[in-house]
């Protein structure tokens, strides 16, 4: 554990940390927001739900759609379609379903799910001026199945709006189409039609801070494809600049996913909205205005009704996975492609999750293997050249910072080490640590799943509530961040044994004690997935250094390093040497380290 490792663990520390705070942004950098919705339009727009409904069913149309809805005298009724995963209600008034239940998942206290309990659907169409809105007219069935239904609203003078929702077997995605038709029958002509929808967002996880702080509106334009998202903190809006393919009220781990064949037009408007009395309320909306092709009079969507599981999402297409934040560049490059298969594919043997962490920890750690034995035998070497490098720190004690470094990169370049060795490896390990940091919070399979103490391995485990909130920790006790806290400082003291008596080091080395208890505070409210995850790699971490020892001979090693000190031709300076050495001849140090 010399100097420049140490600096390589301290910067990976920091650079995680500073990872945990920023990755409250979008997975792809956000596009820039030019023109956004004013406040007061985001609440008069995102609270469109049960209030904003009952003012309408108490407005009924006027003109030749009068006769349709006289909200005194019809009844408003609520049909049910269903497959073996999702039961839509969809109401008479307004057509369109008012909740979505589904079937396989429970709240965190065990109630019925429904992915939202009120909606606001609102549909019109350019050139019928007169037309007051589809949710302010009443609907009759025309056509009924176990997964599908049928409405029509008539006007006075012979005019239709013809609704259809089909459920497709086994699926959590669901067809719509819109037909209107004039007086004569005909499809009506070829128009643009606005579609205003909402919903409020209804708790379903225990720690309901942290599912409000990961639920917004995404949305995928459609020229590049990239998939962006609002602020999930506090309230959030924006006029889309571009074109879209689909856009997704999505929840921590469920979604309403509002996919267009057509192009969703520039001008949309999305927004969130948090009331600020009451932060445990907060409302999605969009009004999208598309436009269908020259050849199709209907408006067909597909909506996504469900679980943000990743290969439900990739199964279900359009690239809806990508509103699931597994992190950006690299990042997200290790999750989809080697994190994520690997758990997959040990979810297929139907063993405890908990378990599957394990195998799963213990994958990764055989395929760091070789960077980590070469992480350790740096350290070795640099042990092995410590009385050598003790030497040269007292000797240029007193001297020029420059020429003590220049000394020291001569001891290295007799040596034959490189003094990056044990940084190196580790920075490599980089990707995959703070991949987890999003795999963890946001792996479905694991939402509800105990192991040991912690009921749902996809929140914080808790073995004590605290009467109090402590800043930044929160009020409660997480074992499983305590024991990766724990573990993390034994780890750091038995590094810090090996170079005790090394003086450069005395300054650092508060260091190692403090960054695991900073992490106990950012962790404490993380996903115990993820604490697990950290503590058993460090449990594997002891295991690995021990049979390092073991296989490591530093006499050997010793026999090495002065073997090629006998070998002048072998003793090539690396490109930062040589830099170090350019420098030093500009200050007049030669590089033996002498003036």
């Amino acid at each position: 554990m010399d100097r420049n490792s140490l600096i390589g663990l301290l910067l990976i520390g920091l650079i995680m940390m500073g990872y945990v705070y920023i990755n409250k942004g979008p997975e792809q950098a956000q596009h820039q927001k030019t023109t956004t919705i004013d406040s007061v339009s985001i609440k008069q727009a995102a609270v469109q739900t049960k209030d904003s409904k009952d003012k309408t069913l108490n407005t009924a149309p006027s003109g030749e759609w009068a006769h349709n809805n006289d909200s005194l005298a019809k009844e408003i009724e609520v049909y049910s379609i269903e497959n073996d995963l999702i039961k839509l209600n969809i109401s008479s008034q307004g057509g369109y379903p008012e909740q979505i239940l589904l079937k396989e998942f429970k709240t965190w206290d065990k109630k019925e799910l429904k992915l939202f309990k009120e909606s606001f659907f609102d549909l019109k169409i350019s050139g019928e001026q007169n037309f007051p809105g589809t949710s302010r007219l009443h609907f009759n069935v025309i056509n009924k199945t176990a997964l599908s239904l049928q409405l029509e609203a008539q006007s006075q003078n012979g005019k239709a709006v013809i609704f259809a929702w089909t459920i497709e077997p086994n699926s959590y995605k669901v067809k719509f189409s819109a037909n209107f038709k004039s007086e004569q029958g005909a499809k009506q002509s070829n128009g643009t039609y606005s579609l205003v929808f909402s919903h409020p967002l209804n708790t379903k996880e225990k720690n309901t801070q942290n599912e409000r702080d990961n639920s917004t509106v995404y949305y995928q334009a459609r020229e590049d494809a990239d998939v962006d998202k609002l602020d999930p903190i506090g309230s959030d809006s924006f006029i889309t600049e571009t074109g879209l393919n689909w856009v997704a009220f999505k929840q921590q781990f469920f979604t309403t996913s509002i996919i267009s064949k057509n192009e969703i037009n520039k001008g949309s408007k999305l927004a969130t909205y948090t009331d600020p009395s009451n932060q445990q309320s907060k409302s999605f909306y969009s009004q999208l205005n598309i436009k269908p092709e020259a050849n199709q009079q209907n408006l067909e969507l597909d909506f996504y009704f469900g679980p943000t599981k990743f290969t439900e999402l990739k199964d279900a297409g359009f690239d809806l996975e990508k509103q699931i934040p597994l992190g950006w560049g690299i990042f997200g490059w290790v999750n989809k492609y080697l994190v994520i298969p690997i758990f997959n594919w040990l979810d297929n043997f139907g063993i405890s999750y908990g378990i599957i962490i394990l195998l799963l920890t213990i994958i990764i750690k055989l395929l760091l293997l070789p960077l980590q034995f070469k992480s350790y035998l740096s350290q070795a070497k640099m042990r092995v050249i410590k009385p050598e490098m003790d030497e040269v720190n007292k000797k240029y004690e007193q001297a020029d910072p420059m020429q003590k470094q220049q000394a020291v990169m001569e001891l290295y370049k007799e040596t034959g080490i490189n003094p990056l060795g044990g940084c190196v490896p580790l920075l490599f390990q980089l990707p995959i640590l703070l991949a987890m940091f999003n795999f963890f919070p946001n792996a479905f399979e694991l939402r509800q799943q105990s192991f040991l103490w912690a009921e749902d391995l996809s929140t914080f485990d808790s073995i004590v509530t605290l009467p109090f909130s402590i800043p930044v920790y929160g009020d409660h006790v997480s074992l499983f961040a305590l024991l990766m806290t724990i573990s993390t400082i034994i780890y750091s003291s038995m590094n810090s044994s090996l170079t005790a008596g090394n003086d450069q080091m005395k300054a650092l080395k508060w260091m190692m004690y403090v960054m695991p208890v900073i992490f106990l505070f950012v962790l404490n409210s993380y996903a115990s997935g993820l604490n697990y995850y950290y503590f058993l790699a460090n449990m594997i971490t002891f295991g690995q250094q021990f049979a390092f020892t073991k296989l490591i001979d530093e006499k050997k090693i010793k026999e090495k390093i002065q073997a090629h000190k006998l070998k002048p031709a072998d003793k090539k300076a690396s490109k930062f040497q040589q830099k170090l050495e350019e420098m030093a001849k500009a200050r007049g140090i030669n590089p033996g380290g002498k003036k």
